[in-house]
C-alpha cells in the first residue's frame, strides 16, 4: 500500500498540467499475462536531459510494446519517487544514490523511508566533476580543506555527494571548508569571479556550465583517488568508477578518474512482471533505434545494466526475467 505524504507535491506536465491518473489498469496479452495499457514515466525537468531521454524513449517503447507512454516533466529524482510513493507515476528516472537514501530511509529521505518501487536498470553515469579555478592551486581533493568550496544547493544529492567524497578524504563538509550552497550555473560564475576556489558537480558530461566555464578561465578537474573509490564503494553501493576523458573541456590533457552515480529506472512494485519484461526488453533489444532518437542512448549496455544497483534494493522481478534470460545474472 502506498504512504499518504503530508505534502502535496508539484509537478509539471510537459503542457504545463497536472499529472494524470496512473495506468496500472492491465489488460490481457496474447499470452494471458496482465500487460499495463498506460505507465506514467516521470522524469526531470523539461529543458533537460531526463525529460528529452524520456520522451525519446517512452516513443519508442509505445511503438515496441503496445503499451501507452505518458511521459511527464517533473523535479527529478527526488520528487519522483515520491510520485511513485503517492500513486501518481508508475515508473521514474532518478538518481542510484537518491533511490537508495529513499530505500533506507537516509539523508535526502531520512524519515521518510519507502519501499514502493523495484530497480530495472541503470542507463548512464552521471559523474561527480571536482573543479577547482587554476590560480588556487588545488590539485587534489585534500587541497580543498579551508577553501571555499560550492557543495551544489542545501539539501541537495550533490551536497550529500560531496559530503561523502570529502570524508573519505577525512575532510568535515560542516568545519573543514568554508562551504558555499549554489548550483551548478551559479557555481562556474562564481568561480569565474573568484568568489569561490572549486565546485562539486553531479551531471553526465560535458556540462555546459563547465564548458562555458572553461572557455574563459583556467580550471584544474580534480581526481578521486582509487584508495578512496575503493572505501567509498565498499560503504555506498552506488558509486561507480569512470573517467572524464581529455577532450571533455578545454585545457584539459589528460583524463581525470572520478566516481558517478548512476540514472536508472525504477518502477512501481505494483506493475505486473509480464509489463516491466516487455518494457526491459525492449529498451535493450532497441538500443540502436533509442541511440538515434537521443544521445544518451549510446551508452545503453545490456552487460552493465545491473552495475550501480545497491544490494539493498530489489530488481522488479519483470527486469530480472530479462536478465536471467540474456545471462547478465544467474
Amino acid at each position: 500500500m502506498k504512504k499518504s505524504l503530508a505534502l502535496a507535491l508539484a509537478v509539471l506536465t510537459a503542457g504545463s498540467m497536472l499529472l494524470g491518473s496512473c495506468g496500472k489498469k492491465e489488460q490481457e496479452n496474447k499470452d494471458g499475462d496482465a500487460l499495463a495499457s498506460k505507465i506514467v514515466l516521470a522524469t526531470g525537468g523539461n529543458t533537460g536531459t531526463y525529460y528529452g531521454y524520456g520522451m525519446a524513449m517512452g516513443s519508442i517503447l509505445q511503438e515496441k510494446t503496445g503499451i501507452k507512454f505518458d511521459v511527464q516533466s517533473t523535479g527529478a529524482s527526488k520528487a519522483n519517487i515520491q510520485l511513485i510513493q503517492t500513486g501518481e507515476a508508475d515508473m521514474a528516472v532518478v538518481q542510484n544514490d537518491v533511490m537508495y537514501y529513499a530505500y533506507t530511509g537516509t539523508d535526502l529521505f531520512n524519515g521518510a523511508q519507502t519501499k514502493d518501487f523495484s530497480a530495472v536498470a541503470t542507463l548512464y553515469p552521471e559523474l561527480c566533476q571536482i573543479i577547482a579555478s587554476k590560480e588556487s592551486g588545488i590539485q587534489s581533493i585534500s587541497d580543498l580543506a579551508g577553501k571555499r568550496v560550492s557543495v551544489g544547493d542545501a539539501g541537495s544529492g550533490v551536497e550529500f555527494n560531496a559530503k561523502q567524497i570529502l570524508a573519505a578524504y577525512g575532510i568535515d563538509i560542516e568545519k573543514d571548508i568554508n562551504k558555499q550552497n549554489l548550483g551548478f550555473g551559479p557555481s562556474a560564475d562564481a568561480l569565474k569571479d573568484e568568489k569561490i576556489d572549486a565546485f562539486f558537480c553531479v551531471a553526465g558530461i560535458p556540462t555546459t556550465a563547465i564548458t562555458d566555464l572553461a572557455m574563459s578561465h583556467e580550471i584544474t578537474v580534480v581526481p578521486v583517488d582509487d584508495d578512496k573509490f575503493a572505501e567509498l564503494s565498499k560503504q555506498y553501493g552506488f558509486y561507480t568508477r569512470q573517467a572524464i576523458p581529455a577532450s571533455t573541456y578545454n585545457g584539459m590533457t589528460e583524463d581525470v578518474n572520478t566516481v558517478a552515480v548512476m540514472a536508472t529506472y525504477i518502477i512501481d512494485n505494483d506493475v505486473s512482471e509480464e509489463t516491466v519484461y516487455q518494457i526491459t526488453k525492449a529498451i535493450f533489444e532497441n538500443k540502436d533505434a533509442i541511440a538515434a532518437a537521443h544521445t544518451k542512448g549510446a551508452e545503453l549496455n545490456v552487460e552493465t545494466a545491473v552495475v550501480g544497483i545497491p544490494t539493498e534494493i530489489p530488481l522488479h522481478p519483470g527486469a530480472e526475467k530479462y536478465f536471467k534470460e540474456v545471462g547478465v545474472i544467474k
